[in-house]
């Protein structure tokens, strides 16, 4: 795997974090307990910070990235996955905050400070433009609308989504106990 510091600031990575040799970690990012990130993904945090919580997965070909401080913008931009969050293969996760309890389809787009609330599902190849606020539910297109809530069933695949990438990480590293 390849962890990169950036000026001064190491990547943090706690206990049970999967990171796949090719994928490519730097700077101001930590990463919670039994989260995986898979083959060919930048998580870069070097002019900024990026949070991903526990149980998450970013897969394959994900670039998540950030919004430098200026005059333009003071703050500049973070990058926040929450806990039990899958980012499926080829999303690009830009200056945005996912809550928990997400699951973002193949190929998505989510743009800078856009708010994704919980249980929300976006689905494959949507695009999220800048500032939009997801209340939960299943979001899909270019740009994506909100189709209807999530039912049941949905909550507790992106659940199963979460805790199955867990154990396939345990696999990985060669840790399997199931």
């Amino acid at each position: 795997m390849s962890i990169r510091s950036f000026d001064n600031t190491t990547p943090q990575l706690a206990d049970g974090v999967f990171v796949d040799e090719t994928a490519l970690v730097i700077g101001d990012v930590h990463i919670g307990s039994d989260s995986s990130i898979w083959p060919y993904t930048v998580v870069r945090g070097d002019v900024n910070q990026i949070r991903i919580g526990a149980r998450s997965n970013i897969q394959d070909h994900c670039t998540l990235h950030v919004t430098h401080k200026s005059h333009y913008n003071p703050d500049g931009a973070t990058c926040v996955v929450g806990d039990d969050v899958t980012v499926g293969h080829q999303v690009i996760l830009h200056a945005c905050h996912i809550a928990s309890r997400c699951l973002i389809g193949m190929g998505s787009i989510i743009m800078d400070k856009v708010q994704v609330g919980e249980y929300t599902l976006i689905g494959a190849g949507s695009l999220i433009t800048e500032g939009s606020v997801l209340d939960g539910g299943l979001w899909i297109g270019r740009p994506a609308r909100r189709l209807r809530a999530l039912t049941d069933e949905e909550k507790e695949y992106i659940l199963y989504s979460a805790q199955n990438y867990v154990r396939l990480a345990k696999r990985h590293r060669g840790n399997n106990k199931t």
